[in-house]
């Protein structure tokens, strides 16, 4: 059995210059509060028990960058109004709401508050 059956990806990390307005943006963008991780300036995105995690974090090593890997963000029947609240927080929509052929949803690609490239998935809607 391969370790990649279930999931790729274990976990993400998304860096960020200001932890608060991140924190802002993506708990407006996904409509869910991110619960705060204790010892560094972080929070983690919520989910469910067997579900991929990840985090926004603020490390001096690490930069917001709008170039290299792409993370889909959960956006399952919301994609539509997190791309309009992304947009009215001046937010670039890079890739607008598209279809993925092959039945595998839709997907749209924006930066967020740091400058970072972020897509959104959702399977229907």
């Amino acid at each position: 059995m391969s370790k990649f059956e279930a999931n790729a990806i274990t976990w993400f990390e998304i860096p960020v210059n200001d932890i608060d307005r991140a924190r802002g943006f993506y708990e407006n963008l996904l409509s869910s509060k991110m619960i705060p991780y204790p010892g560094e300036p972080c929070f983690i995105f919520p989910t469910k028990d067997s579900g991929v995690a990840g985090c926004i974090v603020q490390r001096k090593e690490m930069k917001p960058a709008a170039e290299g890997t792409i993370i889909f963000l959960n956006a399952d029947g919301q994609l539509n109004a997190a791309v309009d609240r992304a947009k009215s927080t001046g937010s670039m929509v890079l890739v607008p709401r598209t279809e993925i052929p092959g039945g595998f949803g839709f997907y749209a690609c924006i930066t967020d508050s740091e400058g970072n490239h972020v897509g959104l998935h959702s399977r229907g809607e």
